[in-house]
């Protein structure tokens, strides 16, 4: 894999570029589903080959190739090079790259049970018996339940000196219970919607996530909902748990801090961004208890967005985005990082794979817990009325990240200190600062969670890339809530 970088770098440099990377990605994936009761899918991927980016003439120059033989590989520098002094015709300005150190590294994803030593039938056999605890509830009229892996080893070689081996594992899984009665669908998720939960992890996650012992709950509560009453409108004090708080995180934090959307060089999937340079360090963008990282580090967890490096060779960081409610940084990379008038980029760039170019992508961006013990229970306890949301359903956010709704797939009405009733089809809106400015109360350690969001979309052609949010339950005051979906 080394020669085939070593290659494109040498192909490159005769060609008079300034700077030069390639990285070599091998992908294996495993992906598994059920649906009532049978196989839905199985299927096993593997993906090889090498992407060359270049600087040429101040503008940049990418190409890959699936073919590792040193015709196509030199081929493929060659074509970058190409498109790079292309693009320097229309460029407006030099490419500038923020120093950093070349790193001679190997690291691997921490993890106890490698998935892949695990059999298909060993992981439909556990997925089929969490499908039959959902279908034994009365009133369960879908079960669904998926399980998927993936092992990402790259190489990157720099022209600058960088050498840097990964290995990468992730282990997700979830199902979710359906309920139709009427006109109306009720459905439960479990651990968390939309994939379940999803770490860098080995195998070992899928027994500590109690999948086969949280079936017959999990159904019985979309069964539930049914009899249920409607969320109430209104303006109220509401309680997300961690979950939805990571998807709060992940839409009017996470997307509005990419540095490349700020600028106007990204605008697929997300839009673009409020959060206007002249904002840094002067907007109260949440209360004083908001303190939000972007963190790839090991030490923050295992979460989708942890690494050694990213796709530039920069090492993982931890920045501080939101301090005490202030708003304090972005995501950036060796590109964008003299915009905000930092001297090294945030370790934030990363591809979905070898054919892809790497852009600013979400680490793990993480609200801290609080330093006070506090459980949800005893945030509900001292909650005299509120609204306990659970689980995200959908999700509405304008194209600034700023204006937002989001519904949640159960909740609980809260009276002095107690959960009373169950309510059906809760949502909730809000204005991005006027909702983090509203946070009276997080949870502690205890109660934090790094959750994994598999299918984050950007870019075009589109890139899917995991991201982790790490959250604690916490209560937020004056919102407007009511119910996303009517039933007859």
């Amino acid at each position: 894999m080394k020669t085939a970088a070593h290659l494109a770098l040498d192909a490159a440099s005769v060609r008079g570029v300034t700077y030069a990377d390639a990285r070599v990605v091998a992908i294996r994936g495993r992906s598994l589903s059920t649906k009532q009761g049978r196989v839905g899918h199985a299927s096993e991927s593997e993906s090889l080959g090498i992407g060359v980016r270049v600087i040429a003439d101040g503008a940049w120059g990418f190409a890959a190739s699936a073919d590792l033989s040193r015709a196509s590989v030199e081929g493929a520098a060659a074509r970058a090079v190409e498109i790079a002094k292309a693009s320097a015709r229309v460029k407006r300005e030099d490419v500038r790259l923020a120093p950093e150190p070349a790193a001679v590294a190997e690291w691997t994803t921490p993890y106890k049970v490698d998935p892949f030593t695990t059999s298909v039938a060993q992981n439909l056999d556990l997925l089929l018996k969490v499908d039959g605890e959902m279908r034994a509830v009365a009133g369960v009229t879908l079960a669904e339940t998926g399980m998927n892996f993936q092992r990402e080893e790259s190489w990157f070689l720099s022209s600058e000196g960088a050498d840097i081996h990964q290995t990468k594992y992730s282990t997700g899984a979830g199902y979710t219970a359906y309920a139709f009665a009427g006109s109306e669908i009720q459905k439960r998720s479990y651990p968390n919607s939309f994939g379940g939960q999803w770490q860098n992890r080995g195998y070992e996650q899928i027994a500590e996530m109690k999948l086969v012992e949280n079936a017959r709950r999990v159904a019985e509560e979309a069964v539930a909902l049914h009899d249920a009453e409607q969320c109430p409108g209104g303006v109220a004090t509401i309680i997300l748990d961690g979950s939805q708080l990571g998807l709060q995180i992940h839409e009017s934090i996470g997307h509005p801090i990419e540095l490349d959307r700020v600028l106007g060089m990204e605008a697929n999937f997300a839009g673009t961004s409020f959060l206007t340079l002249e904002k840094l360090g002067n907007l109260r963008y949440g209360s004083e208890l908001v303190n939000v990282v972007a963190d790839a580090r090991q030490e923050h967890g295992p979460g989708l967005g942890t690494f050694a490096y990213d796709d530039e060779g920069v090492a993982a960081q931890s920045t501080p985005i939101i301090t005490k409610g202030r708003f304090t940084g972005y995501l950036s990379s060796r590109e964008t990082a003299h915009t905000i008038g930092a001297t090294r980029s945030g370790g934030t760039l990363r591809a979905e794979g070898w054919n892809r170019l790497p852009m600013i992508r979400m680490t793990n961006v993480s609200i801290l817990p609080g330093e006070q013990p506090l459980s949800l229970e005893q945030l509900i306890a001292a909650t005299d009325r509120g609204i306990y949301m659970e689980t995200n359903k959908s999700w509405s956010i304008d194209d600034k990240r700023y204006n937002f709704q989001f519904g949640c797939e159960i909740a609980w009405e809260i009276k002095n200190g107690k959960r009373v009733r169950m309510l059906k089809n809760p949502s909730y809106s809000g204005i991005t600062t006027e909702f983090w400015n509203s946070m009276d109360a997080i949870c502690s350690r205890d109660e934090w969670t790094l959750w994994g969001t598999p299918n984050c979309g950007k870019g075009q052609p589109q890139q899917v890339v995991g991201t982790g949010h790490g959250a604690s339950p916490a209560r937020f005051r004056n919102i407007r809530v009511g119910t996303a979906y009517q039933g007859s």
